[in-house]
């Protein structure tokens, strides 16, 4: 490695999106590839029944969706602060630039966007990713950032989460992920069992995993924000200071549990209180029209009846 002005050299390195990533598109692919085909065979569906298939498919892909995608995204807990900082070792040069922290279940991404982005004859637009998931070694990933000669913010934010750092966070959050992760891939396993159940017919059953399916998405919540219990180390940027909140994929998941438990609950209540209204919208319910359907009206020829009647009169008086 050689010195160029003082500074050490940047070196390309891949990058990984903060929120998402190809792992998180190749799911989104898959699940929008599968309510594609649905809407193909809508159609064919006739009258309320179609909006009822509808709105039970698309709602249920919606919910599988966010369960496996959640796992792969960087915002469930995000800060960002903007602060005139150093941007490289050995060198006394200041840039205003935004610094993004996106905390995942899989690790941390630290983000340097410089306003403008174009300062010191450079570009400042940087996003880099550091894993903590099992079988991920994070100080090695951090080690390399530093044989990179990433900007200065990033390796200090980075420096934060490391296994020798004073902050001792990186053990809690490694952990929370796992057990986060793991919570949500049961609840992915009781999401597809509901939805057999529904298709089986055996709908308070299915109701009664789409609650299971909810509490497995809170136990994950619970277990993710078990890393608020410790208090976080102070990251200060220049004279600013990076304060981290619950991001957008914790509070999806909120949403998405709460929409589970509602559903759950709805599905039982109405198979006590209502069975025929939920046999409706799950399109069980036959029509009473069929049930008892009658006898379509016959249109009789006189001619040929009268011609009946008369050459059965014979036999009537003869057998007399």
């Amino acid at each position: 490695m050689t010195l160029f002005d003082g500074v050490y050299p940047f070196y390309p390195q891949q990058r990984k999106a903060a929120v998402f990533d190809i792992s998180t598109i190749i799911v989104i692919v898959v699940f929008l590839t599968l309510a594609c085909s649905f809407l193909l065979i809508i159609p064919g569906i006739r009258g309320r029944a179609r909006w009822y298939w509808t709105l039970r498919v698309l709602l249920s892909l919606f919910v599988g969706v966010v369960i496996v995608v959640v796992q792969f995204t960087g915002d469930w807990e995000t800060g960002w602060v903007q602060a005139n900082t150093s941007y490289k070792s050995f060198s006394p040069a200041q840039v205003n630039a935004d610094i993004g922290l996106h905390i995942g279940l899989a690790g941390v991404n630290v983000t340097l966007r410089g306003n403008p982005v174009q300062q010191i004859n450079e570009t400042i637009n940087y996003n880099e990713h550091f894993p903590w998931n099992f079988g991920a070694d994070y100080d090695r990933s951090y080690s390399q950032g530093l044989e990179k000669g990433l900007p200065s913010p990033i390796l200090y934010v980075a420096e934060k989460f490391t296994t020798q750092s004073p902050c001792a966070v990186h053990r809690q959050y490694r952990i929370a992920g796992h057990y986060a992760s793991a919570m949500l891939w049961v609840a992915f396993c009781t999401w597809i069992i509901s939805n057999i159940l529904f298709s089986m017919p055996v709908l308070i059953y299915g109701g009664y995993m789409l609650l299971v399916t909810a509490a497995f998405m809170i136990f994950s919540l619970l277990s993710f924000s078990t890393v608020r219990n410790s208090p976080m180390c102070v990251i200060q940027i220049g004279t600013r200071t990076l304060q981290v909140a619950y991001g957008g994929s914790f509070w999806l998941m909120v949403a998405i549990g709460l929409l589970c438990f509602v559903a759950g609950i709805t599905i039982v209540a109405m198979h006590y209180l209502n069975l025929d209204l939920l046999k409706t919208f799950f399109d069980l319910r036959e029509d009473k029209a069929e049930e008892h359907q009658e006898m379509p009206e016959v249109l009789i020829n006189p001619h040929f009846m009268n011609k009946g009647l008369s050459s059965s009169q014979p036999s009537e008086i003869n057998s007399v």
